[in-house]
């Protein structure tokens, strides 16, 4: 009682009848006892902020984005696909927090401040060979508007790249563009993997920390799962689907589990030697793939001046397509021929589709920094600005470009095999019949194949932050189309894989391959920005040898010299040394509260068993003393049903050794001795 009245816990979510909930409001508010007016206006507070809460919280559930969508495709095609859609749900919101932290420190500043006209352009005279001028990177060729936009040569000159963006020279003013453009990627880099981070925790599968003992119990999922708030046709048969998936799954999983066990170990072994085959070929396979992105990117930006750059353009995009198209077929083909079982088919294509998808991004970027940036090549240009100024006069644009056709091939791939792959085959499958149609049958909605689609995409969009600062717009654009893209082929023309996916391990695989994807967009950048020398005439680090020399320089101008020596000092190696050691000490402790909370697992695990065992030791006790010999009414311990009466375990999930099976009779204390009864109770089934 003192407890529940020193308590802050709401007197409403007590689990007490509402008789025990109006007697401990009395205790907490005792008649004759008046309250300070501090006290009144504090729970008022706290009572209209809980309830402003709960309304906004529910306002959110009622209008949020594609709820009603969400729900019908759970109930249909499973949690599995519906994590599909949740996790489009998710890139929209990062990409729009990606925007609005862009547009809030940097865009809106730039326009209120009116940055100065650049003023007529610095004439440098470069030796360049074979040439007696700098090529113009913003002419094209081609006065095609229509193919500009698709190039983003039409839009050079606004702030969607790089090379729009301008200022003057840093002063003692309390604003810095160049800052905040600096600092805005990095940020929203480090927002979204907190982000991703925090989701892919929430959705860790259960069994990591339950152990491979458990067992989702069956019977609770017959007994509990129906809603029975449901009034609507279509809502009971959506109801009814869900329910079929899950049962669907927990099967799948249980028969999986039991063709692991009944392995040998010369099976073992024999699995593990066609693995290591296995994934030698297909590692062959994936160095081939990137090594022809590579020469395509190379051959696509050494060539620009040919009569066929009006194809080149699209070079690289279409390879990288074609190499994740056909990738997973030939995978999928060397998997099959091994005859492995359906789970060991699926993770393993679905790994190396994964290792192709970021190798594949990782080959275009050091492509393309090789041919921009003079990486591992000797130039004459190279030498001087530290990039290759005879063929990029604003090499910023030029990689912006480029990770601008990317995305826009992508989007309009998925495009093109929505309405022209997907749909016609559906339309000739429906329309014609035999053998050949019946083997054909619709598309096959996979959804790892689709993921990796969209992390490709949203992957392009955090390499381009810096180069072109508005990608997050157009990219927020695309999974909005995307997804009642994506819906549509769902409910039309496609039909649901037999592969059950759970929602937890679901959606903790798709937050894994996008921070793989988010860490393969930062390092390129991070390199970037402290290492590369910017371009000499467009831009806002025109005069700095590497964007980051604006940190020290407004350090200089901002901060007193106390401030600026303890700022070097933690930028210094000398400083790695304590970082390091702490970082030790917080990692030990971590671990070993880890183990100290398995261990406590364990042992309440182990004493949930007992207790188990000592609760059937009990009932077999009570079952002998109340069964009376010659009477035909009473059900003595070996009448079948009291046998099948019995509640299989009172620890349903965790298995309960001496809870199954009939167990063999043993004295106990006698009718004379009532003693041995106090305290027993009979479980209620």
């Amino acid at each position: 009682m003192k407890r529940l009245c020193l308590s802050q816990q709401p007197v409403r979510v007590l689990p007490y009848a509402m008789m025990d909930k109006r007697f401990i409001r009395q205790l907490r508010e005792p008649e004759g006892v008046k309250t300070s007016c501090w006290q009144q206006w504090r729970r008022r507070r706290q009572t209209a902020g809980r309830r402003l809460g709960e309304a906004a919280r529910r306002l959110t559930r009622g209008c949020g984005l594609w709820e009603g969508a969400l729900y019908e495709i759970g109930g249909l095609f499973g949690t599995g696909i519906q994590s599909y859609f949740t996790f489009l749900r998710f890139l929209l919101l990062l990409n729009l927090l990606t925007l609005l932290l862009t547009s809030s420190f940097v865009l809106l500043p730039l326009v209120w401040l009116r940055p100065p006209d650049p003023g007529p352009a610095l004439n440098f005279t470069l030796q360049c060979p074979g040439s007696g001028h700098l090529p113009q990177t913003g002419v094209s060729k081609f006065n095609n508007l229509l193919w500009n936009v698709f190039t983003g040569r039409a839009f050079n000159n606004t702030y969607l790249f790089y090379g729009a963006y301008r200022a003057g020279p840093e002063s003692s003013s309390t604003y810095s563009i160049r800052l905040a453009y600096l600092l805005s990627p990095l940020a929203c880099l480090l927002l979204c993997f907190c982000g991703i981070l925090r989701r892919m925790v929430k959705g860790l599968p259960q069994k990591m920390f339950l152990g491979q003992d458990y067992r989702s119990p069956l019977s609770a999922k017959v007994f509990s799962s129906w809603d029975f708030c449901i009034r609507g046709q279509e809502a009971a048969t959506i109801k009814r689907h869900e329910i079929s998936n899950e049962f669907k799954m927990e099967l799948e999983e249980g028969r999986h589990l039991l063709l692991l066990q009944q392995q040998t170990r010369a099976q073992r072994a024999c699995h593990l030697l066609t693995y290591l085959r296995v994934n030698v070929l297909i590692g062959l396979l994936v160095v081939g793939a990137i090594s022809a992105i590579f020469w395509a990117t190379k051959y696509s930006q050494d060539n620009k001046e040919e009569s066929l750059f009006l194809l080149l353009q699209y070079l690289p995009p279409g390879v990288i397509a074609l190499v994740n198209f056909l990738g997973p077929l030939l995978f999928v083909f060397l998997v099959q021929l091994e005859n492995y079982p359906p789970n060991t088919e699926v993770n393993l294509t679905l790994i190396w589709c994964v290792v192709l998808k970021l190798a594949s991004l990782g080959m275009f970027s050091f492509s393309l920094g090789q041919t921009v940036l003079c990486i591992g090549r000797n130039k004459t240009s190279c030498e001087s600005y530290g990039y290759n100024a005879c063929d990029y006069q604003c090499w910023e644009n030029s990689v912006g470009e480029e990770l601008y056709k990317l995305s826009i091939f992508n989007f309009l791939l998925t495009v093109a095999f929505a309405f022209l792959v997907s749909l016609p085959r559906r339309m000739l499958v429906e329309r014609f019949s035999g053998r050949f149609w019946v083997w054909l049958d619709r598309e096959e909605f996979l959804v790892p194949k689709n993921v990796l689609d969209i992390v490709e995409g949203q992957t392009v969009t955090w390499m381009g932050l810096f180069y072109c600062p508005l990608l997050p717009l157009l990219n927020s654009i695309f999974i909005f189309l995307t997804f009642y893209i994506k819906k549509y082929t769902l409910l039309r023309n496609s039909r649901a894989s037999p592969r059950r996916f759970r929602a937890s391990s679901s959606i903790f695989f798709f937050q894994l391959v996008l921070l793989l994807g988010l860490l393969l967009a930062a390092v390129p950048l991070g390199y970037v920005v402290s290492s590369i020398r910017s371009s000499w005439d467009c831009g806002l680090f025109a005069n700095y040898s590497a964007p980051w020399q604006v940190v020290p320089e407004l350090v200089a101008l901002w901060l007193p010299p106390p401030s600026q020596r303890i700022l070097y000092y933690l930028g210094s190696h000398a400083f790695s040394f304590p970082l390091l050691i702490l970082l030790s000490l917080v990692l030990t402790v971590c671990i070993s509260q880890s183990q100290a909370s398995s261990r406590a697992i364990r042992r309440l695990r182990k004493q949930l068993v007992w207790q188990v065992q000592e609760k059937w030791h009990l009932v077999d006790d009570l079952s002998r003393l109340l069964a009376e010999p010659g009477s035909g009414d009473s059900l003595g311990p070996e009448s079948p049903v009291s046998r099948g009466s019995r509640p299989r375990s009172f620890c349903p999930g965790f298995p309960c050794p001496g809870s199954p099976g009939p167990r063999p009779r043993k004295p106990g204390p006698s009718l004379e001795d009532p003693e041995g009864l106090r305290g027993v109770s009979v479980p209620a089934h």
